[in-house]
């Protein structure tokens, strides 16, 4: 959740001042209640708003605190601009006008802001403190200020918390020392957006359409290129071809076991290392072999530190998460943030490595003093005094990754305690004391051949108390001996080995790499990693190393055969580096932005007429997509049977016409009882979501080509408004949906036995009726409501109808005959004109208006408390 700050004034003489809030509503009562403290929900029924009376700059005011969730708004192309089919790709790099839109329609999160924030004296925004968070500032601020009350003259109404945790210390201090927000990063994160749309999208285009529309098996439903996604992949794949072209040698190690009388044995390593000439090892071998004893050339002890660890930051905890606790980076973040926004933890989004010199460190470790897991150690460390972190870099945004309260495996479970303990553990290392241990290193020489065994005895374990996993191992301690002990040689052999290829990148590798490199920054190197899991370019092994698949490899191969620079991570980390000159206020927005546009508008042009070089690669590789696929249906034109491709994205090929139809995607396909469009003669398919979910039939041509003006591509019959055809919206269309505002719900005539009606443009489906042996959908209305009156038929053995009926016509919305046969399972199902009374005679024949927004429905009566019940599912 992030935070936003603003103020209303009311016709009372006091001022009212609303902000948003990243943070929980206790915080809120310790830091700043002084009075009545209230709650609601605000218009969206997602945001909460909390109203209660304080003081701000010396005057009383009333705070309003809400928050926002996410981006405000993200950037899109206009309109037709997000037509793939009418407009060329090399149209968005310059061309195509943006525009701002709400993230998530759904939340209404601008009329939200606007009505809560009407008349506000002034705001203070708490988002959090990075570029990101600027940007939104800068969104929330497009929202309020047109409805706030107007300034008088010069005078200071916006203001900016900065804040690193969630603690009453943090939470006051930000709000005793407020600032401005920084319009500089807000512009460098608005120009890599533009950036990573227009060029993400002109590729991405590209590649889609030209690939799929040739190869019939790449299982993949986009074939995306991203300035930061495509060098992620290119350092899997790079890795992927050196174990490819790993070649591995031979070589041979000598290898010695002594013992001394005590019983005490060692195997001493052989100060040469290895050979790799088989003869060479053979006469070392030789010279050793007949030698029976051995004597203590020296031994030498040296006292070693092993360091404590840097302070934690998201780089390293994303690389542990993966490498220690098994969880990918974009899970982890996840877990990090609530951590974060609960309180557990501080801002978990940050490079630097150093504490500030202020930073309360004592006070942060007392927090841990009686947690169970660590309280000793704790306890120990205040008591002997703390010892000063290690110096780190301090790269001026947040501290480094803080506990900042205590808590039990009890009380967080699962992955959120996991990697809560981590942090915790790590930052109590930071400010313990070094582990120290005595290094011995022991030679000796037999026949001229110099052996050496090197044990480590611990001095002070230091950090590693409460890091156990970074211990000294018990084997590494070693018998002790003095220069001129006698020895037995036990055995001397030749072992043959052979080099190994490195093996695939694991996350935490790749993370690295991608840090090293400039690509991505803290917040989004996990999203770029699990884009290129999700496109299948990558598939995560065991111990999460990542394989790249065949796609991801011919398209990495196939831009360094046209254009290495779209996949090495030069040209991105230098427009990264541009981008920091922006939020430095070092560089203008619109020049960077130009630049770097026009760079990558001119390597596209030249991508596109290359591409057939990328093309061959992938001829090797995939199949033609007239090869692929199983006969299904037969095509309206040349009324051969087309071939069903199952491999993402799923469509419909008729390679005698050489044409390729798009199909809903995550269900299954099947052939709809050999029916055909009235319009088009193709045969009907029947797409599937399960025998819970949704399900509706379609022609493949009208799916791809409306055949009506108030159609679009993708719908089916559902959605279809042919007057007479028995498939369409118009003939088994019943009323409006329940849940949402446009959609329609259409009965579903394949269900039975376990009948369903399902909302053409959201997941509602609607199940009733169960063992009817016929239902149909009437040409006559209900005159309450407008519904289509339903026909059920049931088996006289199996009729649930009252006098041992066995059909019955009725609205399932007013009739009480239907009321007992539907259930209300999971999601309540509100219809505006349920009504506990009614009858089967309440019915007028069918008007035009079915599916539409009946007359009056924006002022429905309030139902009565026993409503009809619907069995409904989102799927």
């Amino acid at each position: 959740m992030l935070a936003l700050p603003a103020s209303l004034r009311s016709h009372e003489p006091i001022k009212y001042h609303a902000f948003t809030v990243d943070f929980i509503i206790e915080m809120i009562h310790r830091c700043f209640t002084k009075g009545n403290f209230n709650s609601r929900k605000g218009l969206n029924g997602v945001c909460s708003v909390h109203e209660y009376p304080g003081t701000f700059l010396g005057q009383s005011v009333r705070f309003k605190v809400t928050s926002v969730c996410g981006h405000v708004m993200t950037l899109d192309f206009i309109g037709k601009y997000n037509n793939w089919d009418k407009v060329d790709p090399a149209e968005l790099f310059s061309k195509a006008p943006t525009e701002k839109k709400e993230a998530n329609p759904k939340l209404n999160m601008v009329k939200f802001l606007q009505v809560e924030g009407r008349g506000v004296d002034y705001i203070v925004l708490w988002l959090d403190c990075d570029k990101e968070g600027e940007n939104i500032c800068f969104e929330v601020l497009d929202a309020l200020q047109p409805v706030m009350t107007t300034p008088r003259g010069n005078e200071r109404v916006i203001y900016r918390a900065k804040f690193s945790a969630i603690t009453d210390t943090d939470i006051n201090n930000a709000m005793n020392q407020l600032g401005e927000p920084n319009r500089n990063d807000a512009l460098a994160v608005d120009a890599r957006q533009e950036l990573d749309l227009r060029v993400g999208c002109a590729f991405t285009r590209f590649q889609t359409k030209y690939f799929q529309g040739k190869y019939g098996n790449l299982d993949s439903s986009l074939i995306s290129f991203g300035p930061c996604q495509t060098p992620t992949l290119g350092f899997c794949v790079e890795r992927h071809d050196k174990i490819q072209s790993f070649k591995p040698e031979a070589y041979w190690v000598l290898q010695a076991k002594i013992s001394n009388c005590a019983g005490d044995s060692m195997v001493l390593d052989w100060d040469r290392v290895r050979v790799f000439d088989r003869e060479v090892a053979q006469m070392y071998l030789n010279m050793t072999k007949s030698t029976t004893e051995t004597k203590v050339e020296s031994v030498s002890k040296k006292e070693k530190v092993k360091q404590r660890p840097q302070a934690l930051n998201t780089v390293e905890m994303l690389r542990v998460a993966s490498s220690a606790l098994g969880m990918g980076p974009q899970h982890a973040m996840q877990i990090a943030e609530k951590l974060y926004t609960q309180g557990y933890i501080s801002y978990p989004r940050t490079e630097t490595t150093q504490y500030p010199e202020n930073f309360d460190l004592k006070g942060s470790l007392r927090q841990q003093a009686n947690n169970p897991y660590w309280s000793d150690t704790v306890k120990t460390l205040l008591a002997e005094g703390i010892n000063r972190p290690r110096k780190g870099q301090d790269v001026g945004d947040h501290p480094p990754i803080t506990p900042m309260r205590s808590a039990t495996e009890t009380e967080l479970g699962g992955d959120f305690w996991r990697l809560y303990e981590y942090i915790t553990r790590h930052f109590i290392a930071t400010i313990s004391h070094d582990c120290k241990y005595l290094q011995t290193t022991i030679a000796f020489n037999i026949n001229m051949e110099h052996f050496t065994c090197v044990g480590k005895t611990l001095i002070s374990p230091g950090y590693t108390a409460v890091m156990p996993w970074q211990s000294l191992a018990e084997e590494e301690t070693l018998p002790i001996c003095e220069r001129g002990d006698v020895f037995t040689v036990d055995e001397i052999k030749l072992l043959e080995k052979q080099t190994n290829p490195p093996d695939y990148l694991t996350e935490a590798e790749l993370i690295t790499l991608m840090e090293k490199h400039g690509i991505g920054t803290d917040a989004s190197i996990p999203v770029h990693i699990n884009n290129i899991c999700q496109r299948n370019y990558v598939t995560v092994e065991s111990g999460r190393r990542l394989k790249p698949t065949n796609l991801g490899i011919v398209l990495v191969h196939g831009y360094y055969k046209i254009d290495q620079e779209l996949v090495l991570p030069t040209i991105r980390s230098a427009v990264e580096k541009q981008l920091g000159l922006i939020a430095a206020g070092k560089a203008d927005f619109p020049p960077v932005l130009e630049h770097a546009l026009n760079i990558f508008k001119r390597k596209f042009h030249y991508f596109v007429d290359s591409v057939a070089g990328m093309d061959e690669l992938m001829e090797v590789s995939f199949s033609p997509i007239a090869e692929t696929g199983k006969p299904l249906s037969r095509c309206g034109k040349c009324h051969r049977f087309m071939k069903y491709i199952q491999a993402k994205p799923s469509r419909m090929h008729c390679s005698h016409c050489d044409d390729t139809y798009s199909l809903p995607q995550n269900g299954t396909i099947k052939l709809y009882k050999e029916l055909r469009c009235p319009l088009d003669e193709f045969e009907l398919v029947l797409w599937s979501s399960g025998s819970r979910g949704k399900s509706y039939p379609l022609c493949p041509y009208c799916y791809n080509h409306p055949p009506f003006r108030d159609m679009r591509k993708g719908m089916g019959c559902n959605e279809c408004t042919h007057p007479t055809c028995q498939h369409s919206l118009g003939l088994l269309g019943i009323v409006q949906c329940v849940e949402c505002e446009s959609g329609v719900l259409v009965f579903d005539p394949t269900s039975g036995p376990k009948w369903k009606m399902a909302c053409n443009k959201c997941n509602v489906v609607v199940h009733f009726f169960e063992n009817a042996h016929r239902v149909k959908v009437s040409s006559e209305t209900c005159d309450v409501c407008e519904a289509a009156i339903i026909d059920v038929d049931f088996n006289k053995a199996k009729s649930p109808l009252p006098g041992e009926a066995t059909q019955h016509s009725g609205c399932v919305f007013c009739d009480p005959v239907f009321q007992n046969l539907v259930e209300l399972q999971y999601a309540k199902m509100r219809h505006p004109m349920h009504r506990g009374g009614g009858g089967q005679n309440r019915r007028r024949g069918r008007g035009r208006g079915r599916g539409r927004r009946p007359p009056g429905r924006n002022n429905p009566k309030k139902p009565k408390d026993k409503m009809a019940a619907l069995a409904a599912y989102f799927v």
